[in-house]
């Protein structure tokens, strides 16, 4: 009898434990709560580190100074690009997250454990709060992953009505010298879906790298806002920084030039790490600062 009853906690602990959720690539079972999580994206980790979950493994470069605190003395797996194969099967884990740079890695890491590919691409808040219920899900920290949907929630709502009426937006990306535009389709496309700003060009090529532009182009889509994104910042690599690039005389001819309507975001968040909570806050944050409410 003792025997039946305990049978039966442990299968409804296992069924309370189970949590089917939704990846890049279709559903997943995950069967338990994992203990020994190995990260090899960083949007993932930025979400999972909101989250308060800890972490077994993570990559060596992770861009973005504000996980540096959480993945002080973690364990490297490598890095975004190219998992440490040995350093992952060391570690063990009962969880292998991969996503965006990593998830052509998905097969391969399947062999140590399961793996989920939780690439954010077409749609970065869609997405990115899809990730979030998820890990709260796996983790069994659905309250807090609620709580951060709403925050951030409110807070797209905010940067929607600081912007209201401001005029049209262009979105840029520097590589040093080199300058390239992105619409509402792109990868930055969220910028103009989730907070409501017009297009100053609205047939953009959309590519992965954007469409190559030149300070004439800018000038002709006269934006009223420039929303400006530094690659080389993000990567950390030096060369001419992207407020260096735009200090160019057709530029200066702009609406949004003129008007000191230029924001520059925080680089490594919006291009590294896109689509975690605390990089989309982050990103909204910057805006909020220039475009107060009200």
């Amino acid at each position: 009898m003792f025997k039946r009853i305990f049978c039966a906690l442990a299968l409804s602990a296992s069924t309370l434990q189970a949590a089917e959720i939704d990846t890049y690539v279709g559903k997943e079972n995950v069967s338990e709560v994992p203990t020994k999580v190995a990260v090899l994206d960083i949007a993932a980790l930025d979400t999972l580190a909101a989250l308060g979950v800890q972490l077994a493994g993570v990559p060596e470069n992770v861009y973005v100074d504000y996980l540096s605190d959480v993945t002080a003395g973690v364990p490297t797996i490598g890095n975004i690009f190219e998992p440490d194969f040995e350093a992952v099967n060391a570690l063990a884990p009962d969880l292998i997250v991969v996503g965006g740079r990593s998830s052509t890695h998905m097969r391969a890491m399947s062999d140590m454990a399961q793996t989920i590919d939780m690439t954010i691409w077409e749609d970065t808040v869609g997405q990115g709060l899809d990730r979030l219920e998820a890990y709260g899900a796996i983790f069994g920290k659905e309250s807090e992953a609620e709580a951060l949907a709403e925050a951030f929630t409110q807070k797209l709502a905010l940067a929607k009505t600081a912007l209201d009426g401001k005029g049209t937006a262009l979105v840029v990306l520097t590589n040093g010298p080199k300058i390239s535009a992105y619409g509402a389709g792109g990868r930055f496309g969220w910028l103009h879906e989730k907070l409501g700003l017009e297009e100053a060009v609205k047939d953009v090529e959309q590519t992965t790298h954007g469409e190559a532009i030149s300070f004439e182009f800018i000038k002709e889509a006269n934006p009223d806002i420039l929303i400006v994104v530094d690659r080389l910042a993000a990567i950390g690599r030096p060369g001419e920084s992207a407020a260096t690039t735009l200090d160019n005389p057709l530029v200066a001819e702009t609406t949004a030039w003129k008007n000191g309507n230029v924001v520059y975001l925080n680089a490594a968040d919006i291009y590294i790490s896109g689509g975690g909570i605390q990089s989309m806050n982050r990103t909204l944050d910057v805006i909020l600062s220039v475009f107060a409410a009200g």
